[in-house]
Order: C-alpha cells, then structure tokens, then sequence
C-alpha cells in the first residue's frame, strides 16, 4: 500500500511540475522611455481611453490588452535576424499582430522632443536580463505618413551599449544622437544575451527646440509624449496579462539577473506522441522560411521563460513517460500483493 501511494505522490508531482514547465509565467521585460517609445505613451495616456488621435487610433486596431502589455514587444527566437523576421511596414509591432497599431503611418504620433549630440537614455526594465542596445535614428528626408521600413533607418546604429547599469528600475546609457532637423524616429533593439529574445520600440522624436537645438522648433501638432509613472505601472499589473518580474537579485553593476542559458534541449523518441503547445490568441503565424514564430504565443512565452521551442514537447514527452511509469510501478505493486 505504501509503495503505490509513494508512486502515486511522486507521479502527481512529476506531471504538475511539467505541466509548469509547459504553461509557466511569462514576464514582461520593459520599454523605451527616454525618448518615450509609441507603446508607452499610450501605456500612459490610458489603454481605455487614450487622449490623443494617434493613440486612439492605435488602440482601436490593436485592442486596449496590448498596451497593457506595453512591456512586451518581442520576438521569442530572434537571436540577431531582426532583419529577416521583421517584414517592412511592421518595424514597430516587431512582426506581432498583438500590437500591429503601433505600425499605423502617421505623423500625430506623440513625441519626445530631442537634440543632437550626448543624450541620456533610459529604458524602463521590469524584468532585467543581460544583452545589448542598439539604437537606430530615420534618415534625412524620413516620411512619417509611410509605413516604417528597414530602408528608413541609418544602416549603423548611432548608439550601442552592453549590459548598462541600472538606476531605479531604468536600463541607463549614453549616446551621441547624429544632426537632425524635424520629426524623426528612434528605434531600439534589446538583444538578450541570455536567451535569443530581443525586444523592440519605436520612440518619436522631434529635433530642435527654441534655444540651443540644432533647428528651429517646428510647428507640430503632436502632442508630447509622457512615460508612464511608477504609479501607472503599478495600478496596470492587474490588467496585463503578463507577470511583471521583479529585480530580484540583480547584479550589481548591469541590473540584470544572472540567468544560465538554456541547455541545448534533447526531443523526445517518439516526438509525435506529443500534442503540440497551444498558440495564445492573436498570436501572429511563424515567419515564412524563418523557422521559428515572430511572436507567436508559445514561442514568446518559451523565450521569456528560460526554454525554447522544443520545450512543449520535452515537458509533455516527459509527463507521458512519468506517467508510463508509474503505472508500470503500481501494476508491480498489484501483482505482488495478488501473488501473496
């Protein structure tokens, strides 16, 4: 009796740590907010009813959960294609059709006023990893009535930093921003170096102000972009669908927390057995000939996890062999005790 009970307990436990191991939390890692990127000023304008055009505009195609989830703009398995999985038109949303308002062509958007030369940025982290920045700044002649393409960013970023300290919950750093005259654009790519997810922001920018810019102040119907408070982010956690994770033990000079990467996983012998994880809504197809989903529900939720894409089927795999095995545990355990 005591040894089917044992088997019992050991088999339970085994399929439900599994079962996390498939369905775990995921965390949601930060934005922009030095210049503030589109996501969070309307994050912060109020995902229910935004003030300006431009954000009630990007809410009405993309639904008020995506800027609740304004800290998760991602692609799972990017490991460095930026290129090649995010399509022309699509820079901002990353490829996601979670967040496909924030790819909306238009030059309301609200901006952060900024001028060349030494800037401090900061880029709010509320889940802190080790990796890089690279900031990209639009080309002279930047149209922001056409869609975002590749072709519209200078081909270097002008700034790139490793592992930037972190100060209250900001990723820190300095970059030189080249002469620019107008409304531009900033884009950001954060490079995980601890798992190949990367995260992306498209901040507004417009250059010159009345004394010491680089031009003068134009006219700009945009409204000024505002960062969300500690305050918003704060009253926001119960709306997102994403786990804010907290600094924890974060090392001290980066910020980051100091996770292992991820072994290289081994599949299952029969991997057909397995059912495959199921896609979460609004989650956007794989990328044609990319391998892997730009943004898709299991691959995000894998990459901010730890795991990656063959995870599903190890922890299913393995539930089904735990469980193979326990029932060939308790068959032994009634056999003997028939026998007796």
């Amino acid at each position: 009796m005591t040894s089917r009970r044992t088997a019992a307990a050991v088999t339970v436990t085994a399929l439900l740590g599994l079962s996390g191991l498939a369905s775990g939390s995921a965390f949601a890692h930060g934005s922009m907010t030095d210049p503030v990127s589109r996501v969070s000023a309307c994050y912060a304008e109020g995902p229910e009813a935004p003030k300006s055009a431009a954000c009630r505009a990007a809410v009405a195609a993309s639904g008020a959960q995506a800027f609740y989830d304004w800290n998760a703009v991602n692609i799972a398995n990017a490991a460095g294609k930026h290129r090649e999985l995010i399509p022309d038109g699509k820079l901002c949303s990353a490829g996601n059709d979670k967040y496909r308002g924030l790819d909306l062509a238009r030059t309301d958007w609200p901006a952060s006023r900024l001028d060349s030369g030494s800037h401090t940025f900061r880029y709010k982290g509320t889940a802190p990893h080790k990796g890089t920045f690279e900031l990209y700044v639009t080309k002279d002649g930047y149209d922001p009535s056409k869609p975002l393409a590749w072709s519209d960013l200078e081909a270097e970023p002008f700034a790139t930093v490793t592992d930037p300290r972190m100060e209250n919950g900001d990723y820190v750093f300095e970059g030189t921003v080249p002469e620019r005259s107008g409304r531009h654009l900033i884009y950001s790519i954060w490079q995980r170096s601890d798992s190949p997810e990367a995260f992306y922001t498209c901040s507004d920018v417009v250059f010159g102000t009345e004394s010491g810019g680089t031009a003068p102040a134009p006219a700009d119907p945009a409204p000024t972009a505002s960062a969300p408070s500690e305050e918003q982010i704060e009253e926001g956690k119960d709306e997102s669908s994403v786990e804010h994770g907290g600094h924890g033990d974060a090392d001290a000079s980066t910020g980051a927390e100091e996770t292992a990467a991820a072994p290289e996983p081994t599949r299952p012998a029969e991997p057909s057995a397995a059912a495959p994880a199921t896609p979460a809504p609004n989650a956007p197809a794989p990328a044609a000939g990319s391998g892997s989903g730009s943004g898709s529900g299991s691959d995000v939720l894998l990459a901010e996890t730890g795991g990656d894409a063959t995870t599903p089927y190890l922890a299913v795999g393995g539930a089904a062999v735990l469980a193979l095995g326990a029932t060939v545990l308790l068959g032994t355990a009634r056999r003997r005790r028939t026998h007796r």
